[in-house]
């Protein structure tokens, strides 16, 4: 598998949106994002992305291409604990054009998602974004209460809420 980066790919969903002459809109959720906010080593083997507009058709595009992808129409629904509320409108455009529109999580909420996961990589990558864009370790907290109030009740809002606890003790080290 070789690596994917961001300039490529946003190359080819332009190719395929303007193929397509149908609206496209993605939200990049994973190491494609971070490249965006500065992370120009973050290596990556696919995209991470919810999708509106022809999810299947892009998906095959992009297999075509040999990028594997995770694509879904709501990123939140990803892990039992949701997304906070708003984070589409609050994901910041990176690429905009008649046919096709690309953002990322705001710096916040791609914390929270990766914080939802709170692998060793995921721990690194948010502990970044915190660094690159100053957020505070009450923001985070605010953010996680608001994603434990979205999600339905499961032991697994417990460990992640622990989780929080840990990460921010982290930031405090910093």
């Amino acid at each position: 598998m070789s690596q994917v980066d961001l300039d490529r790919v946003i190359s080819l969903l332009k190719e395929f949106a303007h193929q397509k002459k149908g609206r496209l809109r993605l939200i990049l959720v994973g190491a494609l994002a971070l490249q965006y906010y500065g992370m120009r080593d973050r290596a990556t083997i696919d995209l991470d992305a919810e999708v509106s507009g022809d999810l299947e058709g892009l998906f095959q595009f992009l297999r075509a291409h040999r990028i594997p992808a995770d694509l879904g129409e709501n990123i939140s629904g990803w892990s039992v604990i949701a997304m906070p509320s708003g984070y589409r409108d609050r994901a910041v455009t990176l690429y905009q054009d008649a046919y096709l529109e690309v953002k990322a999580l705001s710096p916040l909420d791609l914390i929270i998602a990766k914080l939802r996961r709170f692998t060793e990589e995921d721990i690194h990558d948010a502990l970044f974004v915190v660094g690159k864009y100053g957020i505070r370790s009450d923001e985070i907290v605010r953010a996680a209460e608001e994603a434990i109030q979205n999600s339905a009740k499961d032991t697994a809002l417990f460990l992640f809420r622990r989780n929080v606890e840990l990460f921010v003790g982290k930031v405090k080290e910093k």
